[in-house]
């Protein structure tokens, strides 16, 4: 088979998996990227099973009673982290009911980290702290990928399992497992609709958020490596939020600099709200934007004609598969495998099917 029939098709079986879509829609969807294959995401062949986005759980195994999970986030406010905590939460209050667990032998969770997702220096603290207390488990998602190597050590020495979700950690022979969204994709797809929207030609930039955590660089490199198939599309400039002092102000300094730009990618859901309001204020002239994460903000651009669109993600699901990995953890090796990496691919959101129930776990609010 051609690779790009392979893509096509791998594609095809990703959006009818991931996003609950009839097969009409999916196929149109799809329709755009057979006809120009070399600048769509690419996709690797789908295996025959695949892990849906919840999924069930197993009450066969030896999981520790009363065990106590706790996650350390790269922060707890904002829209998405309210659907990833939800998705953690019912998952502890689904074992709970599937084992029939009561008072002191219930699973409990806490959610800790910082407000803000680059006060990485407060969620390592954080992270010290919960790892003295000596939970069952801790789940992480890291704000900088390289600064949590010696509390994943410390971790491991004391035999408590780490589950890395959102943005993964350097190391990740420290952690047991990882679940977040394909990040990669979340760029090649943002390339690829951004790039259509401008004719394929003309000035672009990217905002970023945090250039130490892996989910940005990731959304950065697939659409830079997209994007580059277009070759009369310039990327001008790619500005990342902990590299200047003020990021409002930084996307003032590219819009003057470059009064004609044509488009701008936004990594997520903060870098994607400043955008707007930069950008509502720029009379001389409105940018076409495509934006991560569906919060209230960008639906309500979304259907003003502000954003072109937004790659979503789907935090409940990762939310809800990342505390059953954790949990699973607890159970004797020997009875559970539990799959290493698991990425959830994102959904593309614009003023289509914005109202569409099948999208509705990708729609923050």
């Amino acid at each position: 088979m051609k690779r790009a029939a392979v893509a096509t098709a791998a594609l095809l079986a990703v959006s009818t998996l991931l996003t609950g879509c009839q097969k009409e829609e999916v196929e149109k969807l799809v329709a755009p990227l057979v006809a120009d294959v070399q600048e769509t995401p690419e996709a690797e062949e789908m295996e025959e099973e695949q892990n849906p986005a919840i999924p069930e759980i197993d009450d066969s195994l030896s999981i520790e009673p009363g065990a106590k999970i706790a996650v350390v986030s790269k922060s707890t406010k904002g829209e998405f982290w309210d659907k990833v905590k939800e998705g953690m939460q019912n998952a502890v209050k689904d074992v709970n009911t599937a084992y029939g667990f009561k008072k002191d032998e219930q699973i409990t969770m806490t959610f800790e980290g910082p407000d803000n997702e680059e006060d990485v220096e407060s969620q390592i603290n954080t992270l010290d702290a919960v790892i003295a207390e000596n939970p069952s488990v801790v789940c992480v998602s890291a704000g900088d990928m390289e600064s949590c190597q010696a509390q994943l050590e410390a971790a491991r020495e004391n035999g408590i399992p780490v589950i890395a979700f959102d943005s993964n950690v350097s190391d990740t022979e420290l952690i047991t497992a990882f679940r977040g969204t394909d990040n990669t994709q979340i760029g090649k797809y943002a390339a690829y609709k951004l790039g259509s929207a401008i004719g394929k030609m003309g000035n672009v930039a990217v905002f970023s958020a945090q250039e130490k955590t892996e989910s940005a660089q990731q959304r950065v490199k697939g659409f830079l490596d997209n994007i580059a198939n277009y070759t009369d599309i310039k990327v001008v400039e790619t500005v990342y939020s902990d590299q200047v002092d003020d990021m409002k102000a930084a996307m003032k300094e590219v819009l003057e600099k470059y009064p004609a730009l044509d488009g701008v990618f936004c990594t997520n859901a903060n870098v994607s709200e400043m955008f707007l309001e930069v950008n509502k204020n720029n009379s001389e002239n409105k940018v076409a934007m495509v934006g991560v994460d569906a919060t209230s903000k960008q639906q309500e651009a979304v259907k003003n004609g502000e954003e072109l669109g937004i790659l979503s993600q789907n935090p409940y699901a990762m939310g809800y598969q990342t505390m059953w990995a954790a949990i699973q953890s607890t159970a004797p090796k020997k009875e559970v495998m539990i799959d290493k990496k698991v990425l959830l691919d994102p959904a593309w959101i614009d003023a289509e099917n914005l109202e569409s129930e099948d999208y509705a776990n990708y729609l923050y609010n």
